[in-house]
């Protein structure tokens, strides 16, 4: 019942907010500050996909980078070869999503069944293998170089483009929200509580984990659509390690398995990331901003070992409790 409650007061504060956010761009006109928020939105996506996996089932994949690269080649490849059309952009989408629902239901059949350490280093060596296919596949992809591409004009346009990501991460967040409170969703909670036991209790775990697993691959894979299309171009980099540690650290930082929590971590990591960029400008020591980053990160898990959300989370029942304790003090007086 609480779970619920936790659930529907959440659900209003984020339709709240995600109204202010859908002002923003007619209030507010700030080139840089669109793109920043395009590409939160984006991430928050992509970040939302690894919950599923870590939040939701407890699996830690190290090649979650090869479903948003393939959505982001996917994409890329439609518009170089077709011309930039809103159907053309929903087709290239769809192709992405039905080659990484493939994709990530045959990498989970063969390596789901292995040990979580086991299972994560062979997603990094599947991850890698997609890096260089794309990579020597030369014809295709045009190697490291990567390629640019023509999109149609809605995309082009910030406003539009900004609006669109926007309405894609809230169908993400709403979408995942029920999937949590299905019977699926449970049962995927309970996996990640105590395979074993639910396992005992007859449930064919292999089978829920290639659900989650799948519906994380689909996820990751919209989330690269959108990518490309935001840079007009796209290159091996979509296959790095860089980019699935990026949704690590924005699930970690903002709170695993809460699915808000991926949505401000990714804000958190690319204002930071925009931030520290720009101090480069002031002096030459923020050049080495990765350094600065990986302090901001250290630092976050020192003060939010539960990330964001559940130190939140600590604070409100820490305050609900001394409420109560009050309160049965006062009774307690008043009695006696």
């Amino acid at each position: 019942m609480r779970l619920k409650q936790y659930q529907g007061k959440g659900n209003i504060y984020f339709l709240i907010f995600s109204l202010l956010l859908v002002l923003f761009p007619f209030v507010y006109e700030d080139r840089n500050l669109l793109i920043i928020f395009t590409q939160i939105f984006i991430f928050a996506i992509f970040a939302m996909s690894y919950d599923v996996l870590l939040g939701f089932t407890g699996i830690i994949s190290f090649g979650h980078a090869m479903f948003f690269g393939i959505g982001a080649y996917s994409t890329s490849i439609f518009m170089k070869r077709f011309e930039p059309e809103v159907l053309y952009v929903i087709l290239a989408v769809i192709v992405g999503i039905v080659i990484s629902a493939t994709v990530s239901y045959i990498v989970g059949l063969l390596t789901l069944r292995l040990k979580a350490h086991f299972y994560a280093m062979l997603t990094l060596a599947l991850a890698n293998l997609f890096y260089v296919g794309a990579e020597k596949w030369r014809s295709l992809t045009e190697g490291a170089d990567g390629f640019t591409f023509r999109i149609p004009e809605v995309f082009r346009d910030r406003t539009s483009f900004y609006l669109i990501c926007l309405v894609c991460m809230i169908v993400v967040y709403f979408l995942l929200m029920r999937l949590i409170s299905s019977p699926v969703g449970k049962v995927l909670l309970a996996i990640k509580e105590n395979e074993h036991r639910t396992e005992s209790l007859g449930y064919n775990v292999l089978h829920y984990k290639i659900i989650a697993s799948v519906v994380a691959g689909i996820f990751a894979s919209v989330a690269g659509s959108l990518y490309a299309l935001s840079l007009r171009f796209v290159n091996t980099s979509v296959f790095g390690m860089d980019v699935t540690l990026d949704a690590l650290l924005m699930t970690i930082i903002g709170g695993v398995g809460t699915v808000i929590g991926a949505i401000i971590g990714s804000g958190v990591i690319e204002f930071a990331h925009y931030g520290l960029t720009n101090l480069a400008k002031v002096h030459w020591i923020f050049e080495r901003w990765i350094i600065f980053f990986g302090i901001v990160y250290i630092l976050a898990v020192m003060f939010f070992p539960k990330g964001i959300v559940g130190a939140f989370h600590m604070i409100k029942d820490r305050i609900n409790s001394k409420k109560i304790s009050k309160e049965k003090d006062d009774n307690e007086k008043l009695t006696g």
